[in-house]
């Protein structure tokens, strides 16, 4: 049996990779000479870029595939890697990275947004490869395991954080579409036997066209397509507005534009035409001609018209504004800056604007800078009922109370691209009136669906190697808590009623004894949940893809104030694992402020906890015991970090990411000079935490006389080592004694 075990530290981006800076270097001076090697490797969206457009790149420039290599790593049952929140890059954020590495010397295409010829349609299939989610489908090849750890949840009922009383009188509700949805359209199907089948639009003449070939599909997976029918959403959309016009409410549009890659921008550019109609039809002809896409929301618009004649220019402007007035007021991304919730579809993402809304009593940013009563449009029943529920549930009964909540942990069906999430490449956009069909190889049509010009069609996989493990590891978690498992899954939905059956199948030949499991439509689940949480009982939610997603922000963020904070495991099927820190939702923010005046925010609690269940896997897998040790003693460094409150504050002169490092390392080297199962480590670390320990005031006056002044990255999506590095290791005292351990 192998003692040594390798792991991999990802390169990630905005304020966890610039934490990363910081915490890495602590992390490889504790292990050195331990057998557990811990390495770093560039997954970052700049890093992607780079790797899947080599050709005319200097040899300096180049780098590999850091995400395929890690993609086939994940089929090893030595894989152990550690993964911190990335960019699930939209279209205007891969044009800013592109631009920003054109602008560092890097020779990269320009992103076509309308290809003109077969060589543009390349460059823009290749591009595809790092849009959206293009990290999460290729090393999730487990099932998710995501909860809180027990020292941050003791901690967060010690000191509870705020949340926003609601009001009994509260007009902030949710509307989602009533017919014309993919929930409404969705037909499923078992597949039978392996096969190969294509996509093909069939139009009203007869004629094929085919918008993909050769997808493989295992036998017993389950195969499922729906549609958005858009003249339905367009209807919904316009519907929607009026009634927030009438009640005096704030408008907010709440999609996943990343993971749904495809079909959300698409919905999204929907409801800015409905909002903005009378702009786009009576400058239609010059949108045309600048190239506005509504799809990239009103930010878009705004640089296009910028390049128009100055008198054009005014008239849109005094149009776009006349419109504010016929329309319900928007809810602000930012108000300062007049960031609407339809300037961007990355700015919306569902699971990061859905929960601060419900923590802040119901309320979402208005122009003036205070928060007003809004509806939240969701248009898919699929997932918006369960916020429905949830916001009824705060009207009806209040806010909840973090210092006596239960918690909510998950466990997620997310191997194997499972559902929606892995969709992007079996998503389209009807080219006319007809039918979209999956055929096989042998000529059978498997499933169809009617669509109309500009429908949405998507398809989705589950595979059953993923859905029998993702049973087995909820019944484990159960059995583990004692908490109830309650599937999230809804008979009246055609993909659930396929899941229902396979997991009653299952249940079946497992061992349940003791095991308390419920099957539930998310409505119900919600209620039941919620009505656990409430007295103080954890309730364990075992959910597809898409709902693992949005309910393992929104529940940490109302428990413990943050997702960034939870410990997220995937046992990968092939007998590795794959740890996640957390959320990246309010990493950009935390990168501004340290730009600004050089205060980092991003709290690295979330890498804490991750690399303290790697070095416990690892020490499980190769039996070291040094890896035991070094897990035992991290473990009590974060309940130590925890109870003296050392995680950064808000604001200049206070602690920050760089001092929470600080203390971390003080409290790991304190406790593993405590122990005794090791004493070549206690010798070692007895000298570290003295040094440690004795240079605090000076440590500190140095991290924190780094603070308050502008801080030069030298980019924002490919910053320079040579500028992070000594932004994020600023205290010479500190950098000397991590140096000295050997």
């Amino acid at each position: 049996m192998k003692t040594e075990a390798t792991i991999i530290w990802t390169q990630t981006d905005e304020a966890p990779a610039l934490a990363t800076f910081s915490l890495l270097p602590i992390v490889q001076a504790f292990t050195k000479g331990t057998g557990v090697n811990v390495t770093l490797r560039d997954i970052s969206l700049a890093g992607r870029i780079i790797a899947n457009f080599p050709e005319k790149l200097t040899p300096a420039q180049k780098i590999p595939d850091y995400l395929a290599q890690l993609g086939e790593l994940t089929q090893s049952p030595d894989a152990n890697i550690i993964k911190l929140p990335n960019i699930s890059a939209s279209i205007p954020q891969l044009k800013a990275a592109i631009k920003e590495l054109r602008d560092h010397g890097f020779d990269l295409p320009d992103y076509p947004e309308v290809p003109k010829n077969d060589a543009e349609k390349a460059i823009q299939e290749r591009y595809g490869r790092v849009l959206g989610s293009a990290v999460n489908p290729v090393l999730r090849e487990g099932n998710s395991d995501r909860r809180s750890p027990l020292s941050v949840k003791a901690f967060s009922k010690k000191h509870p954080h705020k949340l926003s009383p609601w009001k009994q009188d509260s007009k902030t509700h949710v509307s989602h579409m009533s017919a014309g949805d993919f929930y409404q359209s969705e037909i499923s199907t078992v597949v039978r036997k392996p096969t190969d089948v294509r996509f093909e639009f069939v139009g009203q003449d007869g004629k094929v066209t085919v918008l993909r070939k050769n997808l493989h599909l295992e036998k017993d997976e389950i195969l499922d397509c729906s549609t958005m029918n858009v003249a339905a959403l367009r209807s919904f959309y316009e519907k929607e507005m009026q009634d927030a016009k009438a009640k005096g409410v704030l408008l907010s549009l709440h999609l996943k534009a990343t993971m749904m890659k495809v079909s959300d921008p698409v919905m999204f550019g929907h409801a800015v035409t409905v909002y903005f109609k009378d702009v786009f039809e009576k400058h239609a002809a010059t949108f045309k001609q600048i190239g506005v896409d509504p799809n990239m929301g009103l930010g878009d618009l705004y640089a296009k018209i910028s390049k128009l004649d100055p008198a054009k220019k005014a008239e849109i402007e005094a149009d776009i504004k006349a419109t504010y007035e016929k329309r319900p007021p928007l809810a602000m991304v930012d108000s300062d800056k007049g960031i609407t919730n339809l300037h961007a579809p990355n700015d919306i993402i569902v699971d990061a604007s859905m929960p601060p809304m419900i923590r802040d009593s119901g309320g979402m940013w208005g122009t003036d800078g205070k928060l007003h009563d809004t509806k939240c449009l969701i248009p898919d029943r699929c997932y918006a009922t369960a916020y429905k529920t949830i916001v009824e549930d705060c009207v009806k009964n209040g806010a909840y109370n973090p210092a006596t909540m239960g918690s909510v942990p998950n466990v997620g069906l997310m191997a194997r691209k499972a559902e929606e999430y892995g969709s992007h490449d079996k998503t389209f956009i009807a080219p006319g009136n007809g039918t979209i069909r999956i055929v096989t190889s042998s000529d059978e049509v498997l499933l169809e669906q009617k669509v109309a010009t500009g429908d949405i069609f998507r398809a989705c996989e589950t595979q059953d190697v993923a859905l029998k493990d993702w049973v087995q590891l909820a019944l484990r978690r159960a059995r583990a808590t004692g908490a109830p498992a309650v599937f999230w899954l809804d008979k009246n939905r055609a993909h659930d009623a396929q899941i229902i059956a396979r997991v009653e199948s299952c249940l079946k030949e497992s061992d349940t004894k003791g095991v308390e499991v419920r099957i539930m439509p998310p409505v119900e689940a919600m209620k039941f949940s919620l009505e656990r949480i409430r007295k103080g009982q954890d309730t364990i939610s075992v959910t597809g893809n898409v709902l693992r997603d949005y309910l393992t922000d929104l529940f940490p963020i109302l428990e413990i104030g943050t997702s960034a904070k939870m410990l997220s495991i995937a046992p990968l099927l092939a007998g590795g694992a794959l740890f996640e820190t957390g959320a990246g939702g309010s990493a950009p923010k935390h990168v501004q402020q340290f730009q600004k005046e050089g205060y980092l925010r991003w709290d690295s609690l979330g890498e804490f906890s991750a690399f303290s269940a790697s070095l416990e896997h690892v020490a499980q897998l190769t039996k070291n015991p040094k890896a035991a040790v070094l897990g035992d003693a991290l473990d009590q460094a974060i309940g130590k970090f925890l109870e003296n409150n050392k995680s950064p504050a808000r604001k200049v002169g206070e602690i920050d990411n760089r001092g929470s490092h600080y203390y971390l390392a003080t409290y790991w080297a304190e406790a593993l000079a405590a122990q005794s199962k090791d004493p070549e480590l206690r010798n070692r670390f007895t000298v570290v935490a003295k040094k440690l320990a004795e240079s605090e005031a000076k440590i500190n006056g140095e991290l924190i006389g780094a603070q308050g002044k502008p801080v030069d990255l030298g980019g924002y999506y490919h910053p320079d080592p040579k500028k992070v590095e000594p932004a994020m290791r600023p205290s010479s005292t500190l950098n000397a004694i991590i140096t000295s351990i050997a």
